[in-house]
């Protein structure tokens, strides 16, 4: 019997950004390069993450981080005070939970 999946080792970090520093890239549409997923940390407050194709929307909080698979077109919208960090993956940065959906 396999134990739990080991958790994925970011090989990058932005920078901790709030809301008067988090630059105008980020507040519009970008996406991560082939074979890069982002993992939207908050640190502090909540920000709504907003995918384009498929159109859907994720409040990422504290206790919620966000995975952004590659290449997804997405951007940040802020809800309020907040402080955030990206990391950076080669795989799903969050272990896969239960079988197939």
């Amino acid at each position: 019997m396999a134990g739990p999946a080991e958790p994925a080792v970011p090989y990058a970090a932005s920078r901790i950004f709030d809301e008067q520093s988090l630059p105008d890239k980020l507040r519009n549409e970008h996406s991560t390069k082939d074979g890069t997923w982002g993992l939207l940390r908050v640190l502090e407050g909540e920000v709504e993450l907003v995918f384009i194709d498929p159109p859907s929307r994720r409040l990422v909080t504290v206790d919620n981080p966000a995975p952004i698979p590659p290449q997804d077109l997405h951007f940040v919208r802020l809800t309020g005070p907040m402080k955030m960090q990206v990391e950076f993956y080669r795989e799903h940065p969050l272990p896969q939970q239960g079988g197939a959906a």
